[in-house]
């Protein structure tokens, strides 16, 4: 089953903390969104392995576009 990790807020992909094949554990920091000069980690909100990233560096994000697929 894969789940989706969603953008928590509107921002810039500042850094993406894995890649695909990676073995994430739940809350384990993923990318990192810059939003009003302000850092946001997102994190992993499951064990999984990362099956597809959907953003890269720089690239400007709305609310709730998925950032990355975990397959669990």
């Amino acid at each position: 089953m894969d789940q989706e990790m969603l953008a928590p807020l509107a921002g810039q992909v500042l850094s993406i903390k894995c890649a695909v094949g990676d073995a994430i554990e739940e809350d384990d920091e993923v990318v990192v969104i810059e939003a009003l000069k302000m850092e946001t980690p997102v994190f992993a909100p499951c064990d999984g392995t990362v099956k597809e990233i959907r953003v890269k560096e720089g690239d400007s994000v709305e609310e709730d576009d998925v950032l990355v697929i975990l397959s669990t």
